[in-house]
């Protein structure tokens, strides 16, 4: 592997969504990354294992953590890994002889990393949930959405990805830098509905200065602005428009035609309704892809609603190598970029157990292999032996 984790180790105890995001953008950083399968699905097994883009670039061992031998085996993994990663409810990982304490014991330089919704510690630590109850109890998921209709749901890139997994990775670099330079390991308590109320900073310090209504769709950028919203075209298609500076509020109005003179005032609240319906007929009067050519290159911000599959082929991002394929399977690139060790998609999501044998090798376990093997702790194919 290349990139700036080149050789950093990291194990992953298998779950799901953010865990194994948090873990997939490390490995795409360089870091040499084995996941702990289960020998059996779980139920929430996103399928064929190999369209599972979430574990690209990884390598993965089956070990059977019902076996009296189990929690051995992920702790001998453990004390030759710079960095530990589960996602389990609190308790789950002790239970199992594979929590903070004994990992820490055995590796003291160890970063383990706790991807859980409500945290480590309160009233709902152990209540089950997924990222809409989380956003929705962060305060996230209250702004999203029309006036008089209900909050709408941003898929999960919110709270599991953006609230969950990204300040994982965050917690884990910074707490691998301080063993790099103590020696000493700590564990790093991701909850997403810390992260997901951290990323709402910049509405708290609104809300306290007087400048956000608690009202959806009332707000400046949560669609109350009729010069930062959505709009329909003639064919269904829509528009996003995000001209909020006075200059790019101009060019908006000029390349749709309209005088500024015969409108309300750009920041005239009492007129905006009268602004979003002027607006809403003149671009229902054109396409989507009309209106896309006449904005392009142009500074009203203006841009066109893409669906995931379009956004694959926009002429920037293919400029840009946004999207890449891999594996016969077009998926994005790696991110963020660095100039001088650049990281990369690594090789295809593996089958369960795929690399057990070869893992245990060469992270100096070779010698308890055949014994595990024949034990059925551990298995090649995810089916125990």
């Amino acid at each position: 592997m290349s990139g700036p984790l080149a050789g950093v180790r990291v194990l992953e105890l298998a779950g799901i969504g953010p865990g194994p995001f948090a873990a997939m953008l490390l490995a795409d950083l360089g870091a040499d990354v084995v996941r702990v399968d289960r020998p059996e699905p779980g139920a929430l097994s996103p399928g064929d294992p190999r369209r599972d883009l979430l574990n690209r670039g990884k390598r993965s061992v089956v070990v059977d953590l019902k076996h009296p031998d189990g929690a051995e085996v992920v702790l001998a993994l453990a004390e030759r890994a710079a960095i530990l990663i589960e996602g389990w409810r609190p308790g789950v990982a002790e239970r199992l002889g594979v929590g903070p304490q004994d990992a820490l014991e055995r590796n003291p330089g160890l970063v383990y990393g706790r991807m859980t919704g409500w945290g480590q510690q309160g009233p709902l630590a152990r209540a089950p949930g997924h990222d809409i109850g989380y956003i929705a109890v962060a305060g996230a998921l209250h702004p999203i959405g029309r006036p008089g209709g209900p909050p709408q749901i941003p898929l999960n890139l919110v709270g599991d990805f953006g609230g969950g997994a990204l300040y994982l990775v965050v917690g884990c670099l910074a707490a691998l830098h301080v063993a790099g330079s103590t020696g000493r390991g700590q564990v790093v308590d991701a909850a997403i509905v810390d992260g997901t109320a951290h990323l709402t900073t910049m509405f708290a310090g609104l809300l306290a200065g007087g400048a956000w209504q608690p009202e959806r769709g009332r707000n400046l950028l949560d669609g109350g602005a009729p010069f930062y919203d959505v709009y329909a075209t003639a064919d269904g298609g829509h528009m996003a428009v995000g001209a909020l500076e006075p200059r790019f509020y101009a060019e908006l109005l000029r390349l749709l035609g309209l005088a500024e003179a015969d409108l309300p005032a750009q920041h005239d609240v009492a007129g905006w309704p009268v602004l979003r319906a002027r607006f809403a007929e003149v671009f229902a009067g054109r396409t989507r892809d009309e209106w896309a050519t006449l904005f392009e290159g142009t500074d009203a911000c203006v841009a066109p609603v893409l669906s995931l599959a379009e956004a694959q082929h926009h002429p920037h991002l293919v400029a840009r190598a946004t999207f890449e394929e891999h594996f016969g399977v077009r998926q994005p690139a790696v991110a963020p970029r660095l100039s001088r060790t650049p990281g990369a998609v690594g090789g295809s999501p593996p089958t369960p157990g795929a690399d057990t044998e070869t893992v245990l090798t060469e992270w100096g376990l070779g010698a308890d292999l055949r014994r595990w093997l024949g034990d059925g702790v551990v298995s090649r194919t995810g089916q125990a032996s």
